[in-house]
């Protein structure tokens, strides 16, 4: 660590950050070789790593201390930060749970009360098992009666996840507890003396965060007994690469196991009776041609979301033994228009059906024979999610917000289907001075690209609005409009926010997917570029002002974009990207990813990848925007060796003046359950180094 790379900086003390040591690895891919000088970074625990780790945290908090604007970001967005924050309530048995936040707790707290309208007694508080914050809940299932709660809880961001047993009326924890649990829920017996959940086998020491995770396995806990004797329910080891997880209908009868391979949205379903002791697992959607997503049953009869001949899905009831389409009815048909049919959900005796609408919710009602019968109104452009319990429920409940409007709770009457609203936030900005259009802009093959904007009223389009353009693109994710307390910070220094909805998301159904992933991922990143363009064309921007910015797959978006344009952009902000497309499916759960990237294990897939791999498309001599890295080192989904080579090889190749810097963050993941004080940190930290690399004058 001792040589550095020194980085001349226009009218500042010249920025040093340190020189990378250069190992000789190189790789054969189908007699291509790649070199990987910095594969020694992929070891996460070893001392060389966590001193480099150190001098690069060094430098990078360095730089931001020296902006002006940094705490006053910081103060900002933690008075914003501070308002409660309810979740929509749910009823088990004569109970109602939700979460609660005063305002900057580190973690939300469960309650439980017997009236919706009263605030209880708090059931679990995350925040007392840990002094920084950083256990948190992950995963909470009731029984019927709701008198247990199994819950999962999470350390420092990590995937892994382990289940306790909690006695609602005593707040109590019992004896039982389950380890090495990882992407999985917890499925209580009708009556409540066990439930499924899905694990790994016990990884190899020192192998947590980046040893690979295959071979997922469903098994069955019975209440009081140890792990060791819990009953392995399923397992597929024919399919090693399959995700398993088992849910058990509302009347109890069945175990609906699901089967997925990798991040694939194909599905196979699976079905054991519960009520004849010792049932076998019988086949009953086990195609994997399409996706198939059970919302309730009547009996041996289920009502299904599916694809199948319905690229934006439909809903459709399926007899066990009467399996092949011809024999199905259909409830809901797949809209006539572009709109997807994201969720359905049957309660008080009726479907509730949330579309996704130019990359916004509409809901609808019908009968259970699909007859329409009426529709939600919803306050404007958003988003809603929610509408959950029992078919025989009388009221269910729903959030909905959008970019200016924080996410409110509303109780739905099931049988007048009225709305009133439950609990809404009170948030220090006021909506009125922001407006969100809507765009659509050709892309490079001409497709048309929707494309969210929110500014401040009345802004001029003078090519000199500093703009923060964020991107995702994959994964059949779709991106809607949603509040956010950071982007709001952004809207009132004068930012303008641009969201466009690329391919390779879920906002037009599975041929919109399709159209962005594997050997059509190019069509990802041309879309993001293109909106860049058409933000500088219509002058609401211009390169200098223009930042770009996304996480995990929006990192590798970043990243990519980055590499193969960086005269377009004025700053880059790449955050817990996948950036290594050669090994990804190496490490933890990257092998699932195939789905969208393919692989370097067949020519293909190397061809492909090497042509846009963040990483590999790097070129010394090249001018890069002033670029900020973010990750975790406890990152077990996108493993920070990722940002770190990234990082290295950028700062070799700069040939400008703009900073390369990486932000690590210590004892945190890929940013589910990261603390309240965590977040608004990083977030100010992202906002400030915008400020000075965009050259924003800020009130």
């Amino acid at each position: 660590m001792a040589l550095a790379i020194t980085t001349a900086l226009s009218a500042q003390t010249p920025l040093t950050y340190p020189l990378t040591r250069k190992g000789d690895v190189v790789d054969d891919f189908f007699g291509t070789k790649v070199a990987d000088p910095y594969r020694w970074l992929e070891d996460d625990s070893s001392a060389e790593t966590k001193a480099w780790v150190e001098a690069q945290n060094k430098v990078t908090f360095a730089y931001l201390a020296q902006i002006p604007q940094r705490a006053t970001i910081r103060e900002r967005m933690t008075r914003l930060w501070d308002f409660e924050k309810f979740t929509a309530p749910f009823k088990r048995g004569g109970r109602y749970f939700y979460s609660y936040n005063t305002g900057l707790q580190n973690q939300s707290v469960l309650y439980v009360t017997e009236d919706p309208k009263a605030k209880g007694r708090v059931l679990l508080d995350p925040n007392t098992l840990s002094k920084d914050g950083t256990v948190a809940l992950s995963g909470a299932s009731f029984t019927e009666d709701g008198g247990l709660m199994a819950y999962s809880v999470s350390v420092a961001g990590s995937d892994w996840q382990t289940w306790k047993v909690r006695d609602v009326a005593t707040g109590k924890d019992l004896s039982d507890e389950i380890r090495w649990s990882k992407a999985s829920g917890a499925s209580w017996l009708k009556d409540g003396s066990g439930f499924f959940y899905s694990r790994y086998e016990a990884p190899k020491e020192g192998g947590a965060l980046t040893g690979v995770n295959n071979n997922h396995l469903l098994y069955f806990h019975k209440l009081g007994t140890p792990q060791s004797e819990d009953a392995l329910i399923y397992q597929r080891p024919d399919q090693p690469e399959w995700y398993l997880g088992g849910t058990v209908t509302d009347d109890g009868r069945w175990l609906v196991i699901t089967g997925n391979k990798g991040t694939n949205p194909e599905t196979s379903l699976f079905l054991k009776d519960l009520t004849k002791p010792g049932s076998p697992v019988e086949p009953f959607l086990d195609r994997m041609d399409a996706t198939y997503s059970v919302v309730d049953n009547e009996g041996d009869r289920f009502f299904v979301v599916t694809n199948q001949g319905a690229p934006r899905n439909r809903l459709v009831a399926i007899r066990k033994g009467q399996t092949e389409p011809a024999n199905w009815t259909e409830i809901i048909p797949q809209a006539k228009g572009r709109d997807v049919l994201e969720s359905v959900s049957l309660v008080g005796n009726r479907f509730v059906a949330t579309w996704m609408r130019d990359a916004h919710s509409a809901v609808e009602f019908y009968d259970m024979k699909g007859k329409k019968a009426g529709a939600l109104t919803l306050p404007t452009l958003g988003t809603v999610t929610g509408f959950g319990g029992r078919r025989e429920d009388t009221e269910t409940f729903y959030t909905f917000g959008s970019f200016a409007y924080p996410g409110t709770i509303y109780r739905l009457d099931l049988k007048t289907t009225k709305s009133t609203v439950f609990r809404a936030p009170k948030v220090a900005f006021k909506p009125a001075d922001y407006e969100v259009e809507q765009v659509f802009y050709p892309s490079k093959d001409g497709t048309k690209i929707p494309m969210f904007l929110v500014h401040k009223k009345g802004i001029k389009l003078d090519g000199q609005n500093p703009t923060l353009l964020y991107g995702y693109g994959g994964f059949n994710v779709s991106l809607t409009p949603a509040f956010s307390v950071s982007r709001m910070v952004w809207l009132e220094m004068g930012g303008v926010y641009a969201m466009p909805n690329l391919r390779g998301g879920g906002e037009y159904g599975l041929e919109w997917y399709d159209a962005g992933r594997k050997d059509k991922k190019q069509n990802v990143f041309d879309d993001f570029i293109a909106a860049a363009e058409w933000l500088i064309a219509h002058k609401v921007t211009s390169t200098p002002k223009l930042a770009i910015n996304g996480g995990s797959n929006g990192g590798l978006l970043v990243g990519a974009c980055l590499t193969q344009r960086p005269d377009l952009f004025g700053a880059a902000v790449p955050e817990v990207g996948v950036m290594d497309m050669l090994r990804f499916h190496k490490f933890t759960l990257g092998w699932g990813w195939k789905s969208d990237y393919g692989s370097s294990e067949t020519k293909e897939g190397f061809e492909t990848l090497m042509k846009y791999s963040p990483l590999h498309t790097i070129k010394p001599g090249v001018k890069y925007p002033p670029t900020l890295i973010t990750t975790g080192d406890h990152d077990d989904r996108v493993v920070p060796a990722h940002s770190h080579k990234f990082t290295a090889t950028l700062q070799v190749a700069q040939a400008g003046p703009a900073p390369i810097l990486t932000r690590i963050e210590t004892s945190a993941g890929h940013g589910a359950g990261k603390p309240t004080a965590k977040v608004i940190e990083e977030r100010a930290d992202v906002l400030a180094f915008l400020v000075k690399n965009l050259r924003m004058k800020t009130p």
